[in-house]
Formats: structure tokens, C-alpha cells, sequence
């Protein structure tokens, strides 16, 4: 028994021996038909081993088509792969020796079995292309143009099949499709929108016609001449009235040609104040002389406000000059009344206050005590009286073109100090700060320069309730010397800090009532207009106020 065991096991190695040398053998046959190093194969059909050779056998050929990027077959009548590349094993997934030999069929998806037989069948008719699916191993189908011709053989005529992967270009052709399905959509969504924006555009522009025209309506029926200009400046409309007064026709001051018609001597500050309001886009508010159509000028108020569209940017301008000729006669009748009264007023207080100091001087015999008091407030209604006075008649001067004063060197320093000390007497109840920086030159009018000054401190106890101090400073910033009163009061709002510095304007405020007439700040605007300086205010509504004033410094 264990004789025969031992024969039979050495039997099946020899087996197992013939076997593998028949498949190493069976390896080198394929790998060789592979490399094109033979020009024929055989092939088992049934009982029977059958010899297929290519008449024009060649070994580049064979080469060439191993390495090309395309799958390349060839089939018997039956559909059996005779033979294969590389690349069609790895098209389908399958190693190569296991190919040769299937049914190309297997490797057709059931979707595509009557597109593969429409192929087939033609193709050995007559050269033919089609596309199918081409299904691998784990089922993933692959998109692919197959060509068809017959090739000669010894054994009779066989199938050759070209296949070319074309997944890149079918998803190429899927994403283009998207995007012209995306592309279609837009172009419908734009063209909608294009008709709603042109029923929008009719509408409006029809809106915009009945405005027009309710404007001009407007425009040619008010007393005033009416003007739009665009953001640059040009001026692109007029009313009836511009027309009218000018006697021009609307060429000839379209554009920049108003200035044809403004006096020569306002032109220029015309201009400026216009082109500055053009740059802020801030109003435009100014009086100056238009030319009449009989050559003679009238006084006009001028202001512009510009229209802003959605985002704020301006989209045109719209002005107005009306005529205050009359206005202007009436305020210079006003203005020569004042200085008339003040100065037939100057007299009789002057002698008043010369009576009063005579009996504060009696010595013959004792004032009694009451009689002192009554003179007393006498003279201080009577100094409040002549600054009154004073003030009125600087205003007249500065109105007439005649305020006038002497210019030397002046130490601003000594000069703030001075004042100080004079509101201190004047005012004991307040606490006065004040802030010097050394020797501050400059050249001035000390007399008129200590007025601007005591107006500040003036106008600050003025609004000073509750908060008694007042800080007072004095500094030189780059080539400029300022003077600042600060005061911790009422404050003023944005409305009346565009105000304070016009003639007779006062703060007013329904918990707090300030006597005067509204002059200090007017005539401290122009004097320290005439030291080439400038006067300001900082404020805040509540929280109290800051005015002051800069002059240049004497350059050594």
C-alpha cells in the first residue's frame, strides 16, 4: 500500500512538471505573437487545432499597434478574439492571455448588444465606424468608436477592430452641453430682464417727461431766476426769467457764459465760491450784481442745491438768484440810520458820563450812600450803553468800507494778559485760565486785537450758567500765532455755528435768554479779517464752545 502511494505521488509530479512547462510554453507563445515575433497562431477548435497566419505579416506593424493608445482586436465569424493589445485587456480590465480566445460579446453591456450586432454585421460588408459601451470586469462602461474592416488570413477572412476610448470626449461634450443649457438659460433670463429694463426705461422716461415739464411749468412761473447746472458746472438750463431780465438768448450764457452778466468787480468771488461749492457739494449761497438787459445792475441772492442720486453722488444742481436790490437800498438807509444815531447818541453820552464822574467827584459835602449807589449804576448802564454805541458804529464803518486803524508790532502775549486781568475785574465770579507761550509777535492793531479779544471772553461769560471757568490760551502753531477762549456753556449747534459770525445774529435759546444785538462776533470776523487772519468757533450742542482767532507771526 505504501508502495503505490509513493508511485502515484511521484507520478503527479512528473504531471505537475508537464503541466507547468506546457504554460510557461503556452506564456511564451502569447508574449511572442505580442512582440510580433511570429507571423502565425493556432488555435483549438474543438478536436481539431486550426493555423492562422497574416499574409502581410510584419513585425513593426505588430509593434506599432502594441503600443497604441487605441484597443485593437481581431475576430473570427464567430466572434472569438483571435487576437488583442494591450490596451484593450486593460480597456475591459481582464490580463491579456485571458482574452484571447472569449467572445467579444462579453465584453458588451446588454444596453448595447443591438448596436454591437448593427456593427458587427456591416462591418463585414464594408469598412464601418459606430459607438457603443464597452463593459470590464467590474462593470464600468466605457463610451468607445469602434472601426471595423476585414483583414485576409490564410484561414479565411477575419474582423479587425479599432477601439478608441472616448469618456474624455463624452464628458466633454456632457459639460459643454451643460453650459449651453446654463448659456440658453442666462441668455433667457437677460432677455427678460432686458424687457422688463425697457418697459422700466418707458416709464420712466415718460415719468421723467411730465417732471421735465412740471419743472419748467415751475421754473418759468416764479419771481426768482432759475437755473440747473451738472456736477463739472455747466449750466444746461435756464427759466423764462434769466431771459428775460438778461435779454440774451440761451447760447450765449449756456455753460460758463453767465459770467458775461455779473459785475466785474464780484466775478471773482463768484467764481471761487462756486467752484468751492461745486468741490464740497456743499450749498451755494452768495449776493452779488447781475447785469440788466438795459446794461444796469441789480443785487441778487444767489444759492444752488445739488440732488443726489441713491449712493449720493450729485446728480445736477438747482439754483435761484433773486433780486434784493430794494433790500439792499433798505439796509443801507438802515445802515446810515445807525450810523447817523450813533453818532448824535456819542455826544449826549459823553457829557453824561462827564456829569456823573463831576458828582462822584463832589467834595463840598458828603454823598449819601444811596445817591453813591444810584451813581454807580449809573455808569455802568452807561459803559454798557457807549459799547452798544460803539459797536454800532464800527458796524456802520465796516459796512462803508471805513474801518480803519494803525498797524505796528504787537506782543499778542502781553496783550491776552492785559485782557485777562480786564475781565477779571469785570467778571470776579469767574475763574479765568489763562495760557501763554512765551513772546508771541505779530503785526496788529493792539486796541482793535484787545476788542476781538474781550468780545471772546465776553460772548463766553455771556453763555456760561452753571460752569464759571474760562480758559484762555495762547500758542503759536507752525507760522501762525492763536488765540483760543474756551467756555463750558450752552454750546452751539451745527445751524447756528454756520450763523454766529453774521451781523446781528444771536444765540437763542428758550431756557436761556442773552441780551446785546448781535455784533461782537460780527465786527471780530472783520478786523481780524483785515490782520489777513482767521476767526472760528468748535462746538457741541450741551457741551460748551471754543472760538478763536489766528494771525500770521512777524517773519525774521
Amino acid at each position: 500500500m505504501m508502495e503505490t502511494d509513493k508511485l502515484t505521488y511521484e507520478q503527479l509530479l512528473v504531471e505537475n512538471d508537464q503541466l507547468r512547462f506546457r504554460l510557461e510554453e503556452a506564456n511564451d507563445t502569447i508574449e511572442a505573437i505580442r512582440n510580433g515575433q511570429v507571423d502565425a497562431l493556432i488555435v483549438k477548435n474543438g478536436d481539431e487545432h486550426q493555423l492562422y497566419t497574416l499574409k502581410t505579416a510584419d513585425q513593426t506593424y505588430r509593434v506599432f499597434i502594441e503600443k497604441m493608445n487605441e484597443g485593437a482586436v481581431t475576430l473570427n465569424r464567430d466572434g472569438v478574439i483571435l487576437y488583442s493589445n494591450s490596451r484593450f485587456a486593460a480597456m475591459v480590465d481582464e490580463p491579456l492571455e485571458k482574452v484571447i480566445g472569449l467572445k467579444f460579446n462579453v465584453f458588451v453591456p446588454e444596453i448595447s448588444c443591438d448596436k454591437y450586432d448593427e456593427i458587427i454585421n456591416n462591418g463585414w460588408d464594408a469598412d464601418c465606424k459606430g459607438e457603443m459601451l464597452l463593459s470590464s470586469r467590474d462593470d464600468k462602461l466605457t463610451p468607445c468608436l469602434i472601426s471595423c474592416t476585414t483583414l485576409d488570413l490564410d484561414e479565411g477572412t477575419a474582423l479587425s477592430l479599432i477601439l478608441t476610448d472616448l469618456t474624455i470626449q463624452k464628458e466633454a461634450e456632457w459639460e459643454l452641453k451643460v453650459k449651453n443649457d446654463q448659456l440658453e438659460e442666462a441668455q433667457d433670463a437677460a432677455e427678460r430682464l432686458n424687457n422688463q429694463l425697457e418697459d422700466t426705461v418707458r416709464a420712466r422716461t415718460s415719468d421723467l417727461l411730465i417732471s421735465r415739464e412740471h419743472f419748467k411749468l415751475l421754473a418759468n412761473n416764479i419771481p426768482q431766476m432759475t437755473w440747473t447746472n451738472l456736477p463739472g458746472g455747466e449750466v444746461d438750463f435756464y427759466n423764462q426769467r434769466w431771459f428775460d431780465y438778461t435779454g440774451r438768448r440761451y447760447g450765449e450764457t449756456e455753460g460758463w457764459g453767465w459770467q458775461q452778466i455779473v459785475h466785474p468787480d464780484d466775478l471773482q468771488k463768484t467764481i471761487d465760491a462756486y467752484l468751492a461749492s461745486l468741490k464740497s457739494g456743499k450749498v451755494f449761497e452768495l449776493e452779488n450784481r447781475y447785469r440788466r438787459w438795459d446794461n444796469t445792475y441789480r443785487w441778487h441772492l444767489n444759492r444752488a442745491v445739488p440732488l443726489r442720486d441713491d449712493t449720493g453722488e450729485i446728480i445736477f444742481w438747482v439754483g435761484t438768484a433773486t433780486d434784493i436790490e430794494e433790500q439792499k437800498k433798505q439796509l443801507d438807509l438802515k445802515d446810515e440810520f445807525i450810523g447817523v444815531a450813533s453818532h448824535e447818541l456819542k455826544t449826549p453820552l459823553t457829557s453824561l458820563k462827564g456829569y456823573l464822574q463831576l458828582i462822584s467827584a463832589y467834595k463840598k459835602e458828603e454823598l449819601p450812600p444811596v445817591v453813591k449807589q444810584y451813581v454807580e449804576k449809573a455808569s455802568g448802564a452807561l459803559n454798557k450803553l457807549q459799547r452798544l454805541v460803539n459797536d454800532l458804529l464800527d458796524v456802520s464803518k465796516i459796512h462803508a468800507g471805513r474801518l480803519e486803524y494803525m498797524l505796528s508790532e504787537v506782543n499778542l502775549g502781553n496783550l491776552v494778559n492785559s485782557s485777562t486781568e480786564n475781565a477779571a475785574h469785570i467778571y470776579p465770579e469767574f475763574q479765568f485760565v489763562n495760557t501763554v507761550q512765551g513772546e508771541v509777535l505779530i503785526i496788529g492793531n493792539a486796541e482793535r486785537l484787545e476788542q476781538v479779544i474781550m468780545n471772546l471772553i465776553n460772548n463766553s461769560v455771556k453763555y456760561s450758567t452753571d460752569d464759571k471757568r474760562i480758559i484762555i490760551k495762547t500758542e503759536v502753531i507752525d507760522d501762525v500765532a492763536r488765540v483760543s477762549v474756551t467756555d463750558f456753556g450752552i454750546g452751539l449747534s451745527p445751524e447756528q455755528i454756520d450763523r454766529i459770525f453774521e451781523r446781528f445774529y444771536r444765540v437763542e435759546d428758550k431756557k436761556f435768554m442773552a441780551s446785546g444785538l448781535g455784533m461782537g462776533l460780527y465786527i471780530s470776523a472783520e478786523i481780524i479779517g483785515n490782520h489777513h487772519g482767521k476767526i472760528g468757533v468748535e462746538s457741541e450742542l450741551g457741551k460748551g464752545a471754543t472760538f478763536y482767532f489766528e494771525i500770521p507771526l512777524i517773519k525774521r
